[in-house]
């Protein structure tokens, strides 16, 4: 594997995994229209904190994030859950990615600087916003550059900031169906290493409180446009993004990365996810979670949960 692989490996999924026609329950288009309002108003609110944002201190900049990802996402009709204690000291947050609602869901829980593709420092407002707050933009057409991005983000979480990334390095979605062919890549978890910073596991699912089942009527699949899936939430009556903080992780020195992306991951999908309405293609199963000899294991090779 090369480490071009580790940061732009290709998803499987794609308008086969997304909700069949009229099994997620919509909203009428008068609805439609003022959520796409709302959406565009906090935008803007967006670009407008993007200005202040560097001339504000640590913990009023941090408040001032959340609100404004609690705040967009209720502009276009996501409700947020959050389960678990979010972290309240420098971490890397790792999580599963299956839409560009995770972005606001993971700012919304803990206020972190994200590792984001360096297309994003383009998208109209986001991009600025996103500079603003301190994203690590990382080049995937340059995988000679993984080096210098975990070097980066290292002297971040060394500086006393939280980062947050998804190491699956594309979006899928979700454990109903495709699952990812190479799970969490390990690349930047040496920098919590590096660093010696704990590693708190998220876990993002969605799910619709119309009908209590879990959806993919939040995803960004594939080859699909942005302008595609931000209209598909729009038009979801009672869409609700779920964030469990699962328990953190404390590498030990010198401890190995592929062992903490594993146990990463087999955190995150510990947390069951709620059956699907919709059926989608069948894929290979499921990692199971680090339990007895395995958590035993685990701990070992140099972890702690």
């Amino acid at each position: 594997m090369t480490a071009y692989d580790l940061w732009r490996p290709v998803s499987g999924c794609g308008p086969a995994c997304l909700p069949s026609p009229g099994v997620v329950p919509g909203v009428p288009a008068a609805v439609r229209a003022r959520r796409l309002v709302a959406l565009l108003g906090m935008l803007v609110a967006g670009a407008v904190l993007a200005v202040l944002l560097p001339v504000l201190p640590t913990g009023e900049r941090q408040a001032a994030v959340r609100g404004w990802a609690r705040r967009t996402a209720r502009a276009a009709g996501v409700r947020l859950v959050v389960r678990g204690r979010p972290p309240r000291r420098r971490a890397l947050l790792v999580a599963n990615h299956e839409s560009w609602l995770d972005v606001l869901a993971v700012l919304a829980v803990a206020p972190a600087a994200m590792v984001a593709k360096s297309e994003v420092r383009g998208w109209p407002l986001l991009g600025r916003l996103a500079g603003a707050a301190g994203t690590l933009f990382v080049d995937r057409a340059r995988p000679r550059d993984l080096p210098d991005t975990v070097a980066r983000v290292a002297a971040a979480l060394r500086a006393g900031r939280s980062v947050a990334v998804f190491p699956e390095g594309t979006t899928w979605c979700g454990d109903g169906g495709c699952r990812p062919g190479g799970g969490f890549r390990p690349a930047v978890f040496q920098a919590a290493v590096d660093a010696g910073a704990p590693v708190v596991p998220l876990r993002i699912g969605y799910r619709c409180a119309a009908t209590g089942a879990g959806t993919t009527a939040a995803a960004f699949l594939g080859e699909e446009n942005l302008w595609r899936s931000v209209r598909r939430v729009l038009g979801t009556r009672r869409l609700v993004v779920e964030v469990t903080v699962t328990a953190t992780l404390y590498p030990a020195r010198n401890a190995d990365r592929r062992v903490l992306a594993r146990a990463a991951e087999a955190a995150v999908h510990l947390v069951p996810s709620p059956p699907r309405l919709a059926a989608a293609p069948a894929g290979p199963p499921s990692v199971p979670g680090p339990t007895g000899e395995s958590a035993a294991a685990v701990r070992e090779l140099g972890l702690a949960a």
